[in-house]
């Protein structure tokens, strides 16, 4: 029986393995390091001593950093390193929609489809990709380079219809202006996003959750709000309204800072 990669979907699509065509073997995501094993130690050293499993979040990102999503070698190797079970690894990694269980492209593109952003074009957004490359929901490009998506709600109702590319907005799409944006991803490009940083592929921005800053020089400084989500301080500013008694340049008093204070008095 010939060994399968999962590249797409259920129908016909890539699993887990290898891809055997026409005498060409692609292997399947790279194997975890030691180099792998010492970021995991330093993710749970963010933790205090004896709640390390707090570390799952962070470490399965660091999994999909690694091989592109969250594979058996992963949930068995955060099981491993925190000392949980594989089905519990497994229930978190399958709780939330961020952590893959398929390979997935250098760009996830992710089309709204709630009720908002669906009466608005949305719908008709998600149709007109899914048609152009031939996949659907959580099905990747032959290619490996786009997996598409249709979410439930991406939390930009003032800029519907929106998508994202590996989480930064592209903002008031229709069909015709997400298609060019996937279009540009194809030929290698890297659209800027409407608000946010600059993109990354879907490895590097999972690395950035799994708690690393992104070290590309002025990357996170380059984007900028949106103007619904400065209505409000536009409003203040017309009408000369601030908080009573608020000094911008106040410092914000760290947590123990405060607590000594408090005992203090």
């Amino acid at each position: 029986m010939m060994a399968t990669h999962n590249v797409r979907g259920d129908e016909g699509n890539v699993r887990e393995g290898e891809v055997r065509d026409e005498g060409r073997t692609t292997s399947g995501p790279p194997p975890l390091t030691d180099a792998t094993r010492e970021k995991a130690r330093e993710i749970m050293a963010r933790y205090p001593r004896g709640r390390e499993r707090s570390a799952l979040l962070p470490m399965l990102h660091l999994v999909q950093s690694e091989q592109g999503y969250i594979t058996p070698e992963g949930i068995a190797f955060c099981a491993e390193m925190l000392g949980i079970t594989k089905a519990q690894v497994a229930a978190v990694s399958t709780f939330y929609t961020m952590f893959k269980r398929r390979p997935t492209g250098d760009w996830l593109v992710s089309v709204c489809t709630n009720t908002m952003c669906g009466v608005l074009g949305g719908d008709k957004i998600y149709k007109t990709l899914s048609e152009y490359l031939g996949v659907g929901h959580d099905e990747t490009t032959p290619d490996g380079k786009i997996t598409l998506e249709h979410t439930e709600c991406l939390a930009a109702c003032d800029y519907a219809p929106v998508m994202t590319v590996n989480y930064e907005f592209f903002d008031r799409m229709d069909p015709d202006s997400a298609l060019e944006v996937v279009q540009r991803l194809q030929n290698g490009e890297r659209p800027t996003p409407t608000r946010g940083a600059r993109l990354c592929t879907f490895r590097e921005i999972s690395r950035q959750l799994a708690g690393w800053a992104d070290d590309r020089e002025g990357a996170v400084g380059e984007g900028r709000a949106g103007e619904p989500t400065l209505a409000g301080n536009r409003l203040a500013e017309r009408y000369g309204i601030s908080v009573a008694g608020f000094d911008p340049s106040t410092p914000i008093r760290k947590a123990a800072d405060a607590a000594e204070k408090g005992g203090s008095k």
